[in-house]
C-alpha cells in the first residue's frame, strides 16, 4: 500500500512538472512572429478572451465545443511526439487524477485551453468530481450528476453566488433589486423569521419593502452573516439550506431558499427563515 502511494506521489509530481514545462514552451513560443500571426488569426471563436468563461458559458452542459479549424490549431501547437502531451496521455489515470485534483477551479479550466491532451485530462470527470467535493459539502453521498461533475459543478456554483447576491441585496435594502430577483408568479412564498408568511409575488414585495424601512432609520438594510451554505440542484430547481445571524447578534435562524430557472436565469421563489431553537439539557428524571 506504501508502494502504492509512493507511486501515485512521483507520478503526481511528475505531472506538475510536465505541466509547468508546457506552459513555459508556451510562454517562450508566444512572443514569436509566426505564434502572433496566428493568435490574430480571425478564425478563433473565444474572441481572444484567456480565460475559458466564454467558451464554456456557450455550452449549456460545462463542456467546451472546439471546430474543425480550432482543433487543427490545438494539433499544431501540440509539442512534437515524445514531450509532454503524450507523456499525460500515457500516465495511469489514477496518477493523472490525483495530480489534477491540486489544481482549483480557474486553474482547471485554464489547463483545459491549451490542447488536445490536457483539454480531454483537464474535463476528466473525476478530476471535476474530486474538485467539487474540496468545494462544496455533497448532501447526498450517491448522487451521480446527469451531465457529469463538471456541468454540476459549475450549476452548484453559480447558485452559491446568486445566494451571495440575495444576502447582498438584502443589505443594502434594494427593493428594486429584490423585486428583479424574484420570479413574479403568485404561487412564489416568504416566510420570515418573525412567523409571517406571505403568498404570491405582490405580498412578499410588500413584506420586504416593510423589512427594510424598519431594519434600519433611513430604509438600509440588515446585515446579515451567512455560514454551513448547503446547495443542492436538480433540474430546474435549487434549494440552498444555511444559518444566518444578524450582524453580531448570536441569534441564529434556520433558512431555506428555492430557486427555479426560468427564462434562461434563475429566480428565486420560496425563502422560510426561522430561529433555531436553543439546545435543552436533558433532564434524566423526566
Amino acid at each position: 500500500m506504501d508502494g502504492a502511494r509512493a507511486l501515485i506521489a512521483a507520478g503526481a509530481t511528475a505531472v506538475c512538472c510536465l505541466v509547468c514545462a508546457f506552459w513555459a514552451f508556451r510562454t517562450s513560443s508566444s512572443s514569436s512572429p509566426s505564434f502572433s500571426k496566428k493568435q490574430q488569426s480571425p478564425s478563433l471563436n473565444c474572441s481572444g478572451c484567456a480565460s475559458c468563461g466564454c467558451c464554456a458559458a456557450k455550452s449549456a452542459n460545462g463542456e467546451m465545443a472546439v471546430g474543425g479549424d480550432n482543433k487543427k490549431k490545438a494539433q499544431e501547437s501540440a509539442p512534437p511526439e515524445g514531450g509532454g502531451a503524450s507523456m499525460m496521455e500515457q500516465l495511469v489515470p489514477e496518477i493523472t487524477t490525483h495530480a489534477l485534483s491540486y489544481l482549483d477551479y480557474t486553474s482547471l479550466c485554464r489547463l483545459s485551453m491549451t490542447n488536445s491532451a490536457m483539454r480531454r485530462a483537464a474535463n476528466d470527470d473525476g478530476a471535476w468530481k474530486a474538485l467539487y467535493h474540496k468545494d462544496f459539502t455533497v448532501e447526498q453521498g450517491t448522487i451521480n450528476p446527469p451531465n457529469g461533475w463538471k456541468a454540476y459543478y459549475a450549476a452548484t456554483k453559480a447558485i452559491m453566488n446568486l445566494n451571495a447576491e440575495f444576502y447582498n441585496i438584502i443589505r443594502e435594502g434594494s427593493l428594486p433589486a429584490m423585486s428583479r430577483f424574484w420570479l413574479n408568479a403568485d404561487y412564489v412564498k416568504c416566510i420570515h423569521a418573525t412567523g409571517e408568511f406571505f403568498t404570491g409575488y405582490n405580498a412578499v414585495m410588500e413584506s420586504w419593502g416593510l423589512l427594510f424601512n424598519w431594519g434600519q432609520d433611513g430604509g438600509q438594510g440588515i446585515a446579515f452573516q451567512i455560514r454551513d451554505v448547503r446547495v443542492r440542484v436538480l433540474g430546474e430547481v435549487a434549494w440552498v439550506n444555511l444559518k444566518a445571524n444578524v450582524d453580531v447578534d448570536p441569534v441564529l435562524f434556520h433558512v431555506t431558499n428555492v430557486y427555479e430557472f426560468r427564462n434562461g436565469r434563475w429566480y428565486m421563489v420560496h425563502h422560510h427563515s426561522s430561529l433555531m431553537a436553543d439546545p435543552v439539557p436533558h433532564n434524566m428524571f423526566g
